[in-house]
């Protein structure tokens, strides 16, 4: 069932819907090309120093500013998201810091998803369903196992943080499904590079460069996809019912 939201923005002019997904996707073309460097390992390296400092003298407003960044970062689709998450585990440490991540990520992926779903969403899901054939049953599909797709799309690091944002609302996902499972799925890759960034003044001190490749030690992927496991569950014992 739709969000109450959706009929509000439908009495909006076209133009005005699709203004913030247009803004969104220019800032993604400009941010690939402009941003590259300025949001990077090596920029944190180079301004750590200056970070800490800051920190120690506005704490406050470093969890405040830090948190907008973020958010501005995932709500624009900039690159650079992988180091912000390192930054919140390098000022704030473990914990908060992997708070301050989950928030300003989650809270910018529910803007791409509210942009999308007003300007396009309604739109292309309607498109979907009305051309029929192999698309229209994916979206069925999507729709009777939303809840195990939402979680896998977070849980399993195989999809692209991007794409979790703009396939839920090109197929009709509702906002509270989408938050919900958006701010739950991302805590344990979170967990994992939030650990990696509170470890960087060891790794900074020694000239080096954080091993990202953690993630996919089995240490650590083993515990997370037997999570994607648990969300895949209903999704199977629906399909072995019918089947049956």
């Amino acid at each position: 069932m739709p969000d109450e939201d959706t009929s509000s923005a439908g009495k909006k002019p076209g133009w005005l819907r699709k203004l913030p997904f247009l803004i969104i996707l220019a800032a993604a073309v400009l941010g690939a090309f402009l941003l590259r460097d300025q949001i990077s390992f090596e920029a944190l390296a180079r301004h750590r120093e200056a970070l800490i400092a800051y920190r120690d003298a506005n704490y406050g407003l470093t969890i405040l500013g830090f948190i907008a960044i973020y958010f501005g970062i995932v709500a624009l689709s900039l690159p650079g998201g992988t180091v912000a998450t390192l930054t919140g585990g390098f000022l704030f440490g473990l914990f908060p810091g992997v708070l301050f991540n989950v928030i300003g990520a989650g809270t910018g992926a529910v803007a791409v998803f509210l942009a999308a779903r007003s300007g396009f969403g309604a739109s292309v899901s309607a498109r979907i369903a009305a051309a029929g054939g192999v698309a229209a049953r994916l979206q069925t599909g999507l729709r009777e196992n939303e809840w195990s797709v939402l979680f896998l799309m977070r849980i399993v690091p195989a999809v692209p943080f991007v794409l979790a944002n703009l396939i839920p609302a090109f197929v009709g996902t509702s906002l509270t499904r989408f938050a919900v499972s958006t701010f739950l799925g991302i805590i344990p890759g979170a967990l994992v590079f939030t650990s990696v960034g509170s470890g960087l003044g060891e790794v900074f001190a020694r000239g080096e460069t954080p091993d990202l490749g953690i993630i996919f030690t089995p240490a650590v992927l083993g515990p997370i996809l037997g999570l994607a496991a648990l969300a895949a569950l209903p999704m199977v014992l629906r399909i072995i019912k019918r089947a049956r």
